[in-house]
């Protein structure tokens, strides 16, 4: 019985996983580098020029991102970027509507950053960190 529930349990645990994946074999970042990149505050890494890229709001694995890369929830992050644009300070990243679109962007867009579902990472796609 307890080899069942175990298994049952499993696949659970793993769909709950966040991959932050890139265009280019860029180095492994501490999560502050993403905090500071999808706050508009880094603009390269080793030199090159990346682009962060979102889902929408009210896409769950946004909401996923925001609470475990970034301390947020979408109100604060909203609230920081309508700050940041009308303060001349920038715009919001770009946002595409599916994880397949954001991994077809990342894979054809150099500087292309964006998270995905750790499972759905295609092979040979570079992670700058997961959770």
């Amino acid at each position: 019985m307890l080899p069942l529930l175990l298994l049952l349990l499993a696949p659970a645990t793993g769909a709950e996983g966040i991959a932050i994946i890139s265009h280019d074999p860029l180095p492994r970042v501490d999560t502050t580098v993403i905090q500071r990149l999808y706050a508009g505050k880094v603009v390269e890494i080793r030199g090159v020029s990346v682009s962060p890229i979102n889902l929408p709001a009210g896409h769950p694995l946004r909401a996923r991102f925001l609470a475990t890369f970034l301390g947020q929830d979408e109100e604060h992050y909203t609230s920081y970027w309508t700050v940041r644009r009308f303060v001349g300070l920038g715009s919001p990243p770009r946002e595409l509507r599916t994880s397949a679109e954001v991994i077809a962007h990342v894979r054809t867009n150099p500087g292309a950053v964006a998270y995905i579902d750790a499972d759905e990472v295609p092979a040979g796609m570079n992670i700058l960190q997961q959770k």
